[in-house]
C-alpha cells in the first residue's frame, strides 16, 4: 500500500490543490484479518470513491493528492498526537479530545455507527509504525504542495474533500427539515479569507446544490494545519451529501453516479478557476 497517490497538474495554472484523504480502499489482508469487521462494515467510513470526481483536475491546472490507505486504518485528518488509550496500549489519558474519545483518532477505534475495528488494544510500536509509513509521508508530500503553489502564485488553496452520511443533518434543526447537499468548512473564517469560500459557495450554488457553512462540519486537522490566510495558504474543506451518488448500504455507485460525477467535473473547472493565476504568463514562465 502506498502512503499517497499523487497526480500532478499537466500544465500549472492554478494556485488550487485538490485533495481527498479518506477515499483509501486498498484493506490490506493483514487488517482484514486483525480487525472483528468484514470489509463492507469497514468502508462505512470511506469517502467512497471522491477520487473519482477530482480526475480532470490536473487537466484543468490543479494537482490532485489522495490518502493511499483508508480511514479506518489511519486518519490523514487527525493530528499525529491524536492516540487513543482504549484502543493503542501505553497511552497516556492525558492527551483526551472528543474525537479520541469518541474512537475517531488517528488510528481509529471504531467506524460509522460507533462499530469496534478490534477485539482488543494494538501495541505503540504497531501504532507508530503506522504513521511512519503513512501519515507522515501524505502531509510531507501536501506540504510542499502547498509550498510550492505558493511560491509560483502567491498563494496556496487546497480543497479538502470528503462525503458525509446522507443522514448526518436530518436532526439538525438549523435547516428545518432541508438537509444540505454541501457542507462547507474553513473554521468560520480561520482557515480561508472569505472571499475565497463565497466562490466556492457560490459555484455549488449555480449547479443546484443547497450549501451550509461550517455547520455541522467546520473542518478538522487538515483545514487548522495549513488554513492560515495571513500566510496566503486557505483551506475550505468540502462535505458532498454521500446519497447524491452512492448507495450507501452496499457502499457501489448508485443510478445518479454518472450524472452527479459529470457536474463534478464542471465543478472542480470552476473550482480550479478560483485558483487561476492573476497573470498565466507568470505562473507558466516559472514553469
Amino acid at each position: 500500500m502506498n502512503a499517497f497517490n499523487f497526480f500532478p497538474a499537466r500544465m500549472a495554472t492554478s494556485a488550487v490543490v485538490f485533495a481527498s484523504p479518506h477515499s483509501g480502499r486498498e484493506y490490506a489482508p493483514e487488517f482484514l484479518k486483525a480487525s472483528v469487521l468484514d470489509e463492507l462494515v469497514l468502508r462505512s467510513s470511506e469517502d467512497a470513491y471522491v477520487d473519482l470526481f477530482l480526475k480532470g483536475a490536473p487537466d484543468v491546472g490543479a494537482p490532485v493528492l489522495l490518502g493511499g490507505v483508508p480511514r479506518a486504518f489511519v486518519d490523514y485528518n487527525r493530528a499525529v498526537t491524536e492516540l487513543d488509550p482504549a484502543l493503542i496500549a501505553d497511552i497516556p489519558k492525558s492527551m483526551l479530545n472528543p474525537r479520541i474519545m469518541s474512537g475517531l483518532g488517528v488510528i481509529p477505534r471504531v467506524v460509522a455507527g460507533s462499530r469496534a475495528i478490534y477485539a482488543g488494544k494494538i501495541t505503540r510500536s504497531e501504532a507508530e509504525a503506522r504513521l511512519t509509513r503513512f501519515w507522515h509521508p501524505y502531509h510531507d508530500k501536501l506540504t510542499v504542495l502547498m509550498d510550492q503553489q505558493r511560491r509560483r502564485f502567491g498563494r496556496a488553496i487546497l480543497f479538502d474533500m470528503h462525503s458525509m452520511p446522507r443522514d448526518a443533518t436530518n436532526h439538525d434543526r438549523r435547516f428545518a427539515g432541508k438537509r444540505p447537499d454541501i457542507v462547507l468548512g474553513d473554521r468560520f473564517g480561520a482557515a480561508c479569507s472569505g472571499d475565497i469560500s463565497d466562490k466556492v459557495a457560490a459555484v455549488f450554488t449555480a449547479a443546484g446544490f443547497r450549501v451550509a457553512r461550517n455547520a455541522p462540519f467546520a473542518g478538522a486537522y487538515i483545514a487548522q494545519r495549513y488554513g492560515t490566510p495571513s500566510t496566503g495558504q486557505h483551506v475550505v474543506q468540502i462535505e458532498i451529501d454521500r446519497g447524491l451518488y452512492l448507495n450507501e448500504a452496499s457502499v457501489t455507485p448508485n443510478a445518479n453516479f454518472d450524472h452527479f460525477a459529470n457536474v463534478m467535473g464542471g465543478i472542480v473547472q470552476e473550482l480550479a478557476d478560483i485558483g487561476r493565476a492573476r497573470d498565466q504568463t507568470v505562473a507558466l514562465a516559472a514553469e
